[in-house]
This record gives structure tokens, C-alpha cells and sequence, in this order.
């Protein structure tokens, strides 16, 4: 198991591996956050919601149990009007 920890604090997860490889499950506290991906990630919110920002796209709601799938190499956009969770599947 792996503990990461962003932007002071404010957000942090854990990883682990499981059957459908690399997985993190993580909070995000409120605030704006610009995240960078080394992997294909399989991003669903389980726990309030998230304003998300794709490369080339406008900000757009993100609730519980909606995922949204980044791909490799790029960065993205969050807000987090409230504190948030969420599990991140690595491709």
C-alpha cells in the first residue's frame, strides 16, 4: 500500500493493487487543483462532486458514481467545491 500526498495536504490517497491492476482511492478538500497523468486513468467519483477540466474541453460536473477517463501524458483541471472522494483506475 502507497500513501501519496498533494498540494499541501489537500488532497491524498492510497494505493493499491488489485485484479484490474494499479488502483488509488483518495479525498479532495476544497480548493483548484491541476493534476498531470503518466497512465490512462479511469477517474469515478464516489463521493460528492468535482467541477473537471479536460485538455481541449470546458469544466463540466462530475457527481457520484460518474466517471471520467483521462489519457496518458495529459494534465487536468479540478474543483472541489466541497470535500470530495475519489477511486482512480490506472491503464
Amino acid at each position: 500500500m502507497k500513501h501519496n500526498t498533494y498540494f499541501d495536504g489537500k488532497v491524498q490517497s492510497l494505493g493499491v493493487n488489485t485484479p484490474d491492476g494499479y488502483a488509488t482511492v483518495g479525498v479532495i478538500e476544497p480548493g483548484k487543483y491541476t493534476f498531470s497523468t503518466a497512465s490512462e486513468e479511469h477517474f469515478i467519483v464516489i463521493a460528492g462532486s468535482l467541477m473537471i477540466k479536460l485538455p481541449g474541453e470546458d469544466f463540466k460536473p462530475v457527481g457520484e458514481g460518474e466517471k471520467v477517463v483521462i489519457k496518458a501524458n495529459e494534465s487536468f483541471d479540478v474543483e472541489a467545491p466541497k470535500d470530495a472522494a475519489y477511486l482512480c483506475y490506472y491503464k
